[in-house]
């Protein structure tokens, strides 16, 4: 039994959750601060690849970081090589599980009581401040929510990947990617193996969100 496909999904996953947290996070921050077509806009571009069926996605990516792009060529000079190569997998996950984390996020900073913000920005506190120690921690639970959600979304990628990373054993090959190959091959007890793997990983991390979140809710009731 090959397990590296578990080994490439978590490592991939955890990966593009650490990116999908800090970008999605600041973005979030700067739409909110935006008004009128501009927010939309980018709200707009931010949830894209959201709705995108995976292989236009994959699609895109593969001329954003195709050896003829701009991006490619550039990447190329540095030795920097992400068409079939796991850093292919980090990168389809992350554009996949940024807008969870992102609009999760900008959820929880949009139920913030703006006095509070006006009144920390009377009393001169800077903007930068302001998101540290107030929007931060006010907006934890969500932001917990949208990390969990993220790795699960990350975690089941396949359809970019599988475009951008390719198929390659012990190298891009994850979890979903493994139940493709051993269904197509007609080999339907690993397939059900990689199945019940990541069945009950999503499973965990679904319940480890739960139990987050009614702890959050224990401690403001005070039960």
């Amino acid at each position: 039994m090959d397990w590296s496909p578990l080994f490439i999904s978590l490592k991939a996953s955890f990966l593009a959750t650490v990116f999908a947290v800090v970008t999605g996070t600041l973005v979030a921050w700067g739409v909110v601060k935006l008004k009128g077509r501009s927010r939309a806009l980018l709200d707009a571009l931010c949830t894209l690849p959201l709705v995108l069926p995976p292989t236009v996605l994959g699609f895109f990516l593969l001329c954003i970081f195709g050896t003829r792009s701009p991006v490619g060529r550039l990447l190329n000079s540095v030795g920097i090589k992400i068409i079939f190569d796991w850093k292919g997998t980090v990168v389809a996950a992350s554009v996949v599980a940024f807008p969870l984390m992102y609009r999760t996020v900008r959820a929880a900073f949009e139920q913030i009581d703006t006095s509070i913000l006006n009144a920390a920005r009377t009393l001169g506190l800077k903007e930068g401040l302001i998101f540290a120690k107030i929007m931060i921690p006010v907006s934890l639970p969500g932001i917990i929510a949208g990390t969990i959600l993220a790795f699960a979304r990350a975690l089941g990628e396949f359809g970019a990947t599988l475009m951008l990373a390719g198929d390659i054993p012990g190298r891009t090959e994850t979890i979903p990617i493994a139940i493709w190959t051993a269904a197509y091959s007609d080999n339907m007890g690993r397939a059900l193996l990689w199945v019940i793997i990541i069945v009950g990983i999503s499973f965990c991390t679904i319940i480890g969100m739960n139990f987050a979140g009614s702890g959050k809710q224990r401690k403001k009731t005070g039960i």
